[in-house]
């Protein structure tokens, strides 16, 4: 009987769970006592917790008939945002061209031209000798 009843509340609250994978919440207890199913699991952040509290509100506003849920956390700091890796541009180079006049192009500022040579020591052996058809990163 037991087993029919987890199974059917399992079925209900299939989102939590599917949200607590999800958010990489560390399941820890999942079980019938009584007629209510019973969640434990540790989210990384508060926040994260937070989240599959309001899923479990979502499914049911009235949780408590047949949910005792507890979801802690190791951290009250939000979660890292994702780090994007920095945006490197190309640019060709024209016969007039040099480093002051591409930062500036890029970065509205000539005397910036020193990232430029920095990202591109690999090609560049001096600042003012640049040449047409060379590609430059511009980082």
């Amino acid at each position: 009987m037991a087993d029919i009843k987890l199974d059917q509340l399992k079925v209900k609250y299939q989102s939590v769970l599917n949200m607590m994978n999800g958010l990489k919440v560390q399941l820890k207890n999942l079980h019938v006592q009584g007629d209510k199913l019973v969640i434990r699991g540790e989210a990384k952040t508060k926040q994260d917790a937070n989240k599959v509290w309001d899923q479990i509100k979502l499914v049911d506003k009235n949780y408590a008939q047949d949910l005792m849920a507890e979801i802690t956390f190791l951290s009250d700091a939000p979660a890292p945002k994702p780090q994007t890796a920095p945006t490197l541009r190309i640019h060709k180079v024209v016969a007039g061209d040099t480093l002051s006049k591409i930062a500036k192009k890029y970065y509205g500022k000539a005397g910036d031209y020193m990232k430029i040579f920095e990202a591109n020591k690999d090609k560049l052996k001096d600042p003012d000798k640049i040449f047409p058809g060379q590609e430059l990163v511009i980082p």
